[in-house]
């Protein structure tokens, strides 16, 4: 090796270590000035800024096989995803985001990491009983969303539009009762949004960058959260819409585009702020935009598909426009209204760099370059980064309404998964895996993450 590219190297890896320098400064100024803004003013509402978290070091069952995963991730991830059959590939990825996020979770404890996770008085399961007539509950859901009102819904709730609830009444409904089966779905269903991002990211930018991914998204510092919140189920939902689209416009059927729609709708039901994820979709129609021209039924089949959830939710009576006009209200009612935009509009972005980890800081400023430099670029990286930035500038934009003051590394999961594709870019990603999986057993074993 020559000394110019040798020194191209070092420099690389210089830069990648001062972005990641400058993420973990971010996050430690995060917490400095949010413990003094708590202690001073108690305007935060959060007792470890700037996570929604507790200081709580404990060792817990999960412990063992955390640690387990993480060292096998770490010592084999990058050689076993450049080996493996590709379906293989995704079925062990699955599998070994499974494990990682359910040890994470039983960190904590059984009853604590999973079972009562969704029977807090916050939380979904609490009104399951409200639902018994699903038409009629559904019909009256925007009469109970501002606080005042008669019976009005728990937070959770409340800031959700009615097909998040509707989810965990249906499990109820089909004899998967209690906190522990709900865990269970979110764990198992969220676990799969790797899956997604793997498949959209061979889709669009070719199967090299989806493998070099692969392990980055599986031993994800989100996986703290995604175990088990409701929030890590929605990002599997909406991961899925934008992989299923990414088939449609890279050639396969385009069946897959009307698939991608549904599960579109599906998403902004689940979740109002993840109407953004239009930015992830109009991304990936830009980077199959040859494609699109030769099949422009593809945006058709993906806008008719979006469709039908909301038509559905209507027609049975809820207003998802009047649910958010309301949710606002809502919002502002509570400690929404009192927590500082001044310090959570950055503070949220320390959140951010928690659950995506030092890899993804370093892959995205990667992923940077490339977007400054398109036409020197090759074709699979620049459609990688063009879809990571468009994750991002959803993130920025949510950051900025003002409407996610804290509590940012739970609901902003569906984002990170998609940032985490960046690791892609990374030489030698065995040391920035180790990185990733030493931030996420701290986080998950110093403090305990509630919401």
């Amino acid at each position: 090796m020559t000394q110019a590219p040798l020194r191209d190297r070092y420099a690389g890896l210089r830069a990648d270590l001062g972005a990641a320098t400058a993420a973990a400064l971010l996050v430690l100024v995060a917490v400095l000035v949010g413990r003094h803004l708590q202690d001073i003013r108690r305007t935060l509402f959060v007792h470890w800024p700037p996570l929604f978290a507790d200081w709580d070091p404990h060792l817990g069952p999960g412990t063992p096989a955390a640690v387990l995963v993480a060292a096998a991730v770490v010592a084999c991830g990058p050689s076993v995803a450049a080996r493996l059959a590709w379906r293989w590939l995704l079925l062990v990825a699955w599998g070994t985001a499974l494990a990682w996020t359910w040890s994470l979770a039983l960190v904590d404890g059984w009853r604590r990491g999973v079972a009562g996770r969704l029977t807090t008085r916050n939380e979904y399961l609490t009104v399951i009983g409200r639902f018994h007539d699903v038409p009629a509950a559904l019909r009256d859901f925007t009469h109970h969303i501002v606080s005042g009102s008669p019976a009005p819904w728990p937070a959770h709730v409340a800031g959700h539009p009615p097909a998040a609830t509707l989810t965990f009444v249906l499990l109820d409904r089909a004899g998967l009762r209690g906190g522990g089966w709900a865990g269970a779905w979110c764990v198992t269903v969220g676990a799969t949004a790797c899956v997604a991002v793997l498949v959209a990211v061979r889709a669009l930018a070719g199967e090299r960058p989806a493998r070099r991914a692969a392990p980055f998204l599986v031993l994800a510092p989100a996986a703290v959260w995604v175990g088990a919140s409701a929030d890590g189920y929605f990002a599997a939902v909406a991961a899925w819409s934008v992989a299923l689209l990414a088939l449609a416009v890279t050639g396969r059927s385009v069946a897959w585009a009307a698939g991608g729609g549904l599960l579109y709708g599906l998403t902004c039901y689940l979740s109002d702020g993840l109407t953004l994820f239009a930015l992830i979709a109009a991304a990936v129609l830009w980077a199959g935009r040859h494609r699109v021209r030769a099949r422009p039924v593809l945006p058709v089949l993906f806008l008719a598909g979006a469709a039908v959830v909301p038509v559905v939710f209507t027609r049975a009576g809820f207003d998802w426009w009047e649910g958010y006009r309301l949710l606002v209200t809502r919002y502002y009612q509570g400690v929404g209204g009192t927590r500082p935009y001044g310090y959570w509009v950055w503070a949220n972005l320390a959140c951010t760099v928690l659950i995506t980890g030092p890899a993804t800081v370093a892959g995205l400023r990667r992923a940077a370059l490339l977007g400054i430099r398109p036409r020197t670029a090759p074709r699979d990286g620049a459609r990688l980064a063009l879809l990571v930035a468009a994750a991002l500038l959803a993130l920025l934009v949510a950051d900025l309404s003002g409407m996610s003051k804290a509590e940012t590394e739970r609901i902003w999961l569906p984002f990170a998964m998609w940032l985490l594709a960046a690791g892609a870019f990374l030489p030698r990603p065995r040391g920035w895996l180790a990185a990733q999986a030493v931030l996420a057993l701290l986080l998950n074993h110093l403090l305990f993450t509630g919401w």
